[in-house]
């Protein structure tokens, strides 16, 4: 199903949409504003893993012997990127 709906977008905003479509990279508007929305969506769910992982490593951290934190938080996240 689709909805239609009227957003507000910036003249540089709105140019830039355009010439993506005339380059024929996208069919019209709404599929670059839907692509755009997609990859937001992707993005903040990528997000949310990684805090969620570091609230993980946190909680293991605080159940266990004492760790320095800052010599595991890089190579945890390394590790959750590699997963996504």
């Amino acid at each position: 199903m689709t909805v239609k709906t009227s957003i507000s977008l910036t003249d540089e905003q709105e140019a830039y949409a355009r010439s993506l479509v005339e380059c024929g990279r996208y069919s019209c508007l709404s599929a670059v504003l839907q692509h755009g929305l997609d990859m937001l969506r992707r993005d903040n769910e990528s997000h949310e893993s990684k805090i969620q992982a570091l609230q993980e490593l946190i909680d293991r951290r605080r159940a266990g012997p004492f760790v320095p934190l800052e010599d595991k938080v890089d190579d945890f996240l390394a590790a959750v990127d590699r997963e996504d």
